[in-house]
């Protein structure tokens, strides 16, 4: 029997629950931890970004409007269908960050625990942040947490599938629509779970995933004018006044985090205050 080729992939983006090519055609290579060709990724550009901020505002609305029951039920579902795929992530893992298997399963299970601990959120979060407040006067004044519209987001390098998750579930949880920029150099635990995302019950638009240069995009991310705020926790601290400075011009929202806290569903929501009276 003669020896077989190998099929080297090219990766590409996920927008509006489709897997496009960049329309500038171009792509970079990734890498092993040891430096060997393993696939092409999309390098993707401002039209690129710009298709996906159109696909996240389109899918707001209903998103937005899904009862938090049902969203929490679409992240437990997603949560599933990665621990089904368990063993492919882990040998993505280990091979473009050269951890060992120990770390590299342990990963992916904190990653499915993050999807089921913010699936618990989704219809608690009202209570933690909402309110029955005391007014004079014969009104009820409720304030209630609601999604804020399109956010993008910059996953960490390392740890890379668990640092997209961390990035995207608790935007998704209160109703936002989110473009995440994935690790430039270990984007293909990102692009497998994107696989995972287009064969769940999320509905096209919520979750959109770019890779590329985060140099290039996270500029970009800052100033277009449809993006509502930003999680720039993968971002480099150089990057960081010029993200702010860019983002100033539309009083968009920029957050940095570490870990997975509730505190990352409240950041990216707003608070509506409603009036109404007493009936006799």
């Amino acid at each position: 029997m003669s020896e077989r080729i190998d099929v080297k992939k090219t990766y590409k983006l996920f927008i509006n629950g489709a897997f496009p090519r960049s329309e500038s055609g171009r792509t970079y290579e990734v890498k092993t931890s040891k430096g060997a060709f393993l696939a092409n990724a999309c390098q993707s550009s401002r039209k690129d970004l710009r298709e996906a901020v159109v696909a996240a505002r389109a899918a707001h609305n209903g998103w937005s409007k899904a009862t938090a029951y049902n969203r929490g039920q679409i992240l437990y579902r997603i949560a599933e269908m990665l621990q089904a795929r368990t063993g492919e992530f882990v040998q993505e893992i280990m091979i473009t960050t050269g951890v060992t298997k120990v770390k590299a399963e342990k990963e992916v299970l904190q990653a499915i625990d993050t999807l089921v601990w913010y699936a618990g959120w989704s219809d608690k979060i009202s209570s933690l942040t909402g309110a029955n407040n005391p007014v004079a006067g014969p009104f009820y004044n409720f304030t209630i947490p609601e999604s804020m519209g399109v956010v993008a987001a910059v996953a960490p390098e390392n740890p890379s599938l668990l640092g997209l998750i961390e990035s995207i579930a608790p935007v998704i949880t209160s109703g936002n629509t989110v473009i995440v920029l994935a690790s430039t150099k270990a984007p293909l635990s990102a692009m497998s779970f994107a696989e995972v995302l287009a064969t769940s019950d999320l509905p096209a638009g919520v979750i959109n995933v770019l890779t590329g240069k985060k140099d290039e995009i996270a500029p970009w991310m800052a100033s277009h004018m449809d993006i509502d705020a930003m999680d720039i926790s993968g971002l480099s601290s150089k990057l960081t006044s010029e993200i702010k400075v860019a983002g100033a011009e539309n009083l968009k929202r920029i957050y940095s985090f570490k870990g997975a806290t509730a505190a990352r569903i409240t950041a990216f929501a707003e608070s509506k205050t409603i009036w109404h009276t007493i009936g006799v």
